[in-house]
């Protein structure tokens, strides 16, 4: 089902989710089970099945475990009643800390309780994975794209909502036309963002990433090496265009000889080579016939 929606203004709009977010993490002022307590016992919060980002880099979650067991969560997390089980809590923003504290062994988690719809639950999720964890360029693009399909913002408006310049969320987005095997090697480091804007529209952009990858090429010898090839092609394209007067040349002997002409003219050189094509013998016949009276 799609999650499209009309959003006359953006209704809330990104920057004022964020904002929630924000004053959320930094002033508990909700409560839980009607209790004054902002405590929560772990075992009642479960994760967001839709949670846009699955891969949770193990070092980093190793190193977040550590500081939890040590000084414990310091941002609580945020929270929903799950549809499902009014007596479970379902992660809103916050899952690296429900996971680390998990790991940590705590026995509960400083929460904050909101009531978010489906729709918002997800775009939630997406912003603050753009804004709190530690995604590859691919990463970043896919969820620019996910807040574009699913709710309708332009890239101006994502730009805005999330402090990011309009060039970077269009020049992010730009990377998603490349080859799946170029991503690839976005996502695990091989080639930077840099290197692979270079590559984007380019028909063998796949090969050119394996040399730029081989010779370990910075993005700005990246960005001349491509501007290079892009240079020769564009040559060899305008050396073998052919000129009005040699396509003019070709028309007036096929309709003296009633077969095809191809003339390869070499300017420079002066040389080149005439190529008459026929279609079966009898024309074969006539024009060496053609030649041959010629010759006499």
């Amino acid at each position: 089902m799609s999650m499209k929606k009309d959003r006359k203004g953006l209704g809330r709009g990104l920057s004022a989710l964020m904002a929630d977010i924000d004053h959320d993490t930094k002033i508990i002022s909700n409560t839980v089970s009607n209790t004054s307590s902002n405590m929560l016992p772990i075992e009642k919060v479960i994760a967001n099945p839709n949670q846009p980002r699955q891969d949770f880099n193990k070092e980093d979650l190793e190193d977040l475990t550590r500081s939890i067991a040590s000084r414990g969560i310091i941002q609580p997390i945020i929270v929903r009643v799950s549809k499902e089980n009014n007596d479970l809590y379902q992660i809103v923003a916050g899952e690296r800390r429900w996971r680390a504290a998990q790991k940590a062994q705590l026995h509960e988690v400083p929460v904050v309780v909101r009531d978010f719809t489906d729709e918002e639950l997800l775009e939630v999720a997406i912003i603050e994975n753009v804004q709190r964890s530690n995604l590859n360029p691919v990463e970043e693009a896919l969820a620019y794209k996910a807040l574009i399909d699913n709710f309708n913002y332009t890239q101006e408006q994502v730009a805005t909502g999330l402090g990011k310049s309009r060039s970077h969320v269009a020049n992010l987005l730009r990377l998603l036309n490349l080859p799946e095997k170029v991503l690839k090697y976005v996502r695990v480091g091989s080639l930077s963002s840099g290197h692979a804007r270079t590559l984007v529209g380019h028909k063998q952009a796949l090969a050119l990433a394996n040399i730029m990858i081989e010779e370990n090429m910075s993005v700005r010898k990246a960005e001349i090496y491509v501007k290079q090839r892009l240079d020769r092609k564009n040559l060899n394209k305008k050396i073998n265009r052919k000129d009005a007067d040699t396509r003019a040349l070709e028309a007036d002997l096929f309709t003296n000889i009633k077969m095809k002409v191809s003339i390869d003219h070499k300017e420079i050189k002066g040389s080149g080579k005439l190529i008459i094509s026929y279609n079966d013998l009898d024309e074969l016949d006539k024009l060496c016939s053609m030649l041959m009276d010629g010759s006499k």
